[in-house]
């Protein structure tokens, strides 16, 4: 009677074709629908993938040789592994990568012990080390990528699994009509899978690379020197600035002191352009960008496009006019954070400080007069700047604000971003900047359970860096919900923190609030009941709709509402006075 192991070595062996070939296609087709929906829900992707392994291993079992000790091995590792992932409970997506991660080195590693033997022949020698070396690569992959690791897990078993598939044909046809010749020599089709698995490996690590990019690196300019100016709003440095400066101005950038909302000092980055030709003073563009990040490294002023990122798109129109622009930074981004993130009372500190610092730099030239503009993030920054500023900078001669789609109704914006495209990238920089500003407001409250280092990783990506795209399918891959959120972010301490974090009816200067019709993301629904509660305060507002625009297309350069933009600013700079506003809002 054969011993046990002997006896498996002989079913194994004793595989017929067709088994082969319909367990090749089974694994070709899920190797294929686990590439192809890597954002599905993380109950789902358990399922797929724990089936892809236990197939893996069966895979072992039909295509190893008499005598072959790694058939069994490798059989019991990815059976294990398949167990783990379907039979455990409350299963993450971390445990998950670690899983795959652990097997595909493990097995990798058990290829490359047997491609060095010399009892076997060439083609399996190599296609055993490049088997190898593709498992070990792929589990690296998956293991050291925490912050997009179901994505991750998805892209490296679907193609393990579909090149163990087109193996396990190419091999069974070949030796089904070249049956091997004397000597041993096999089909040659499994050892070039083998190959091209490791050619799919390199370029898993390349697109891998590319996704975990950072958008910018800072410098030193960024730091805080220990002998700051006592008061807010003095320039500490200035540097000539020419990236992404149009032919017609002449930049900087600054750096300069400000204060946190608590009244703490702080230093915050900037970039001050003026026209190249004629003769200041020039009146000025106070510039409050959109949403970019909330990392240090997502500065627009370390942006390749340090203008269009955060949405100004009109920056030669600016200058055709004659006149300046000042753009803040905000804390926290260039310099050291955290970035307060839809944070009111430090975003308006640091958009009228940008002003009051940029008047001291005397190339400059800049005039008293100074107009806030700002969208998205930006649009609520400079209405909490219109807000304060009499307060805070009475020294400052605002003649208007222009909002643009801005971050107003903070507790609806919140509320709605789950039907918004991207919003679970915007809720992960919102989770961010209030669990680090307030303590009251935690993950573990409001992030969906074992979601919590995804949207952490989520969070230190840049809106405009490749990596967003993995931010965006790993957010999905969390949950079958559309959103991150695990619970309502109006309710509880979160909402009350958003919503004193509400631009308040205080703006004395005139004030334009532009919105696109079909804004996705700041709704014309929310934007709608925030006019409404100005105008309930006595606050005027000209706030004007633009039909088919939507968050980004309504400041492009071609939007309707740029050249409104311009004649508005200029008739608040030539002291025409405002239209009253709100009837008819």
């Amino acid at each position: 009677m054969r011993p046990p192991l002997r006896r498996i070595r002989h079913l194994v062996g004793a595989a017929p074709a067709w088994l082969r070939l319909a367990l090749a296609v089974v694994l070709v087709v899920l190797g294929v629908l686990t590439l192809l929906r890597p954002a599905t829900s993380l109950g789902v992707l358990a399922l797929v993938i724990g089936a892809g392994l236990l197939l893996q291993g069966l895979t072992e079992l039909v295509t190893g040789r008499a005598g072959s000790w790694r058939a069994v091995a490798t059989c019991v590792l990815w059976a294990a592994a398949g167990a783990v992932v379907l039979l455990l409970p409350g299963l993450t997506v971390r445990l998950l990568a670690l899983t795959v991660g652990i097997g595909l080195v493990l097995d990798g590693a058990v290829r490359l012990v047997a491609a060095a033997r010399r009892d076997t022949s060439t083609n399996d020698r190599v296609a055993d080390g490049a088997f190898g070396v593709a498992g070990v690569v792929f589990g690296v992959l998956a293991l050291v990528w925490p912050d997009i690791t179901a994505l991750a897990v998805s892209v490296v078993l679907g193609a393990r699994l579909l090149m163990t598939g087109l193996a396990l044909g190419w091999a069974t046809l070949g030796a089904r009509h070249s049956p091997a010749p004397r000597g041993g020599r096999r089909p040659r089709g499994r050892a070039v899978a083998a190959v091209l698995a490791v050619v799919v490996a390199v370029g898993a690590v390349a697109a891998s690379a590319v996704l975990r990019e950072g958008s910018t690196v800072t410098d030193p300019f960024y730091a805080a020197p220990r002998d700051l100016p006592d008061d807010p709003g003095r320039l500490v440095r200035a540097e000539p600035f020419t990236r992404g400066v149009p032919p017609g101005g002449t930049g900087w950038r600054i750096l300069y002191t400000t204060t946190r909302g608590d009244g703490s000092a702080a230093v915050a980055s900037g970039l001050v352009v003026v026209p190249a030709e004629g003769e200041g003073p020039w009146p000025v563009i106070g510039w409050s960008h959109g949403t970019t990040g909330v990392a240090q490294h997502c500065a627009p002023s370390l942006a390749a496009e340090p203008f269009e990122s955060g949405a100004l798109l009109v920056l030669p129109e600016v200058l055709d006019r004659g006149w300046a622009l000042v753009a803040t930074d905000y804390l926290g981004l260039g310099t050291a954070g955290p970035h307060p993130y839809l944070i009111g009372p430090d975003t308006a500190t640091a958009s009228l400080d940008a002003v009051r610092a940029a008047a001291e730099l005397e190339e400059a030239d800049l005039g008293e007069q100074a107009v806030l503009w700002g969208h998205s993030q930006g649009g609520g920054a400079a209405l909490w700047s219109g807000a304060v500023v009499d307060e805070y900078a009475p020294e400052l001669d605002i003649a208007g604000v222009a909002a643009l789609a801005p971050a107003s109704d903070l507790r609806g914006l919140v509320g709605s971003l789950a039907d918004a495209p991207g919003g679970s990238v915007i809720a992960s920089f919102v989770a961010a900047a209030y669990t680090a500003e307030y303590d009251d407001v935690t993950y573990r409250e409001y992030v969906r359970p074992g979601a919590e280092v995804v949207v952490r990783q989520m969070a230190q990506r840049c809106l405009a860096s490749p990596g967003v795209l993995a931010s965006v399918l790993t957010a999905l891959a969390v949950s079958q919900e559309p959103t991150i959120l695990a619970a309502d972010p109006a309710s509880g301490a979160f909402g009350e923190r958003l919503a004193q974090n509400e631009p308040p009816a205080t703006i004395t200067a005139p004030l334009l609030l532009a919105q696109g019709g079909a804004d996705s993301l700041i709704t014309p629904q929310v934007q709608r009941g925030y006019v409404e509660r100005l105008c309930a305060a006595g606050v005027g507002v000209d706030h004007r709709t633009y039909p088919g625009r939507d968050h980004l297309s309504l400041v492009a350069a071609d939007s309707p509402l740029v050249p409104e933009l311009l004649a508005w600013t200029a008739d608040r700079l030539a002291g025409v006075p405002a239209p009253a506003g709100c009837p008819g809002s």
